[in-house]
């Protein structure tokens, strides 16, 4: 599905980052883990197409970052990539259900899957261990677990070919991190998609099929 070859990324500041390569397939769970300022978040970005490529290039099924316009890569991620915000990006005076909708608000393809939006909503609400008793409620008045499942349902709706987490479980105890990503791995689908994870928690790493430690990288 996605390959990401000869990736390097200079910040303004002159800082410079090599990835390592990257090749997942549908079905995959890939944990990028390693410690805070080492690249993770921006690999993402590239991955997701919102940072333009420096060097290296990356393909995802027939299509080449390098020869996208930013238009093209916009779309793309709007139908292909379910994105997982470190700092989540939902919206407060939204209700829950309001806040998920959003994940397809942008894209054609990603609604056509979805037959019945609020069957499916409370449909990834219940997998994911929120009571859907909390659909109608702002997501202001939810604790940070609660927010974190919201913010899955909305990168899982209209089941996209690829899942990026940024730091889903930074702020969960270990019991929840535990339960949290039980509960993201029984909805991800293991035959259409694929995930790619960065955290610094390395104790997450049981969940995943292949893990690419950065520390090692930059050691």
């Amino acid at each position: 599905m996605l390959e990401a070859l000869g990736l390097e990324y200079r910040y303004q500041h002159g800082k410079k980052i090599v990835f390592p390569e990257i090749e997942i397939k549908r079905g995959q769970r890939l944990l990028i883990s390693g410690f805070s300022g080492c690249g993770k978040t921006t690999l993402l970005s590239l991955i997701a197409g919102a940072l333009r490529l420096q060097s290296g290039y990356i393909k995802f099924d027939s299509a080449n970052y390098s020869s996208m316009s930013s238009l093209l890569l916009d779309k793309h991620r709007a139908d292909h990539i379910g994105y997982i915000f470190q700092t989540l990006n939902l919206i407060p005076f939204l209700s829950v259900s309001e806040n998920i909708a959003l994940g397809i608000r942008f894209s054609q393809s990603r609604k056509s899957k979805v037959a019945d939006l609020n069957q499916e909503i409370s449909r990834l609400v219940c997998s994911l261990g929120l009571e859907k008793d909390a659909l109608n409620i702002p997501v202001s008045r939810l604790s940070v677990g609660q927010q974190q499942r919201v913010a899955v349902a909305r990168a899982l709706l209209g089941k996209p070919d690829l899942i990026l987490a940024d730091e889903p479980t930074s702020a969960l105890d270990s019991d929840t991190t535990k339960k949290f990503l039980n509960e993201v791995m029984e909805t991800f689908d293991s035959k259409k998609q694929a995930m790619i994870m960065v955290s610094h928690d390395a104790s997450i790493a049981p969940f995943f099929d292949t893990v690419i430690d950065f520390n090692k990288q930059h050691a």
